[in-house]
């Protein structure tokens, strides 16, 4: 009885100062990720980045429907019509 008592105020002690050690090093890694994201040189480098990604994304979509417009259509179904689902 006495080392499981033992044990469990053991581990009540360890876990309240991992969880101190835990947040003090989360505030930290978020005060860091804050000054990374409030960067000038990062804020141009994402919109530079999102601009491209728009613009991959746009080249895509024009693709997609030329791509569209040759598949022939199914027999049997509207063109409207949507495809059977089959829970799974």
């Amino acid at each position: 009885m006495k080392a499981r008592t033992m044990f469990m105020v053991g581990a009540a002690v360890g876990y309240v100062f991992g969880t101190k050690a835990g947040r003090e090093r989360y505030e930290q890694i978020k005060q860091l990720s804050q000054q990374v994201q409030e960067n000038p040189n990062v804020q141009q480098a994402a919109g530079k980045l999102r601009a491209k990604g728009e613009e991959f994304a746009g080249a895509a979509r024009g693709k997609a429907s030329h791509m569209r417009e040759r598949v022939p259509e199914q027999p049997g179904r509207h063109k409207d019509e949507q495809p059977p689902v089959y829970p799974g």
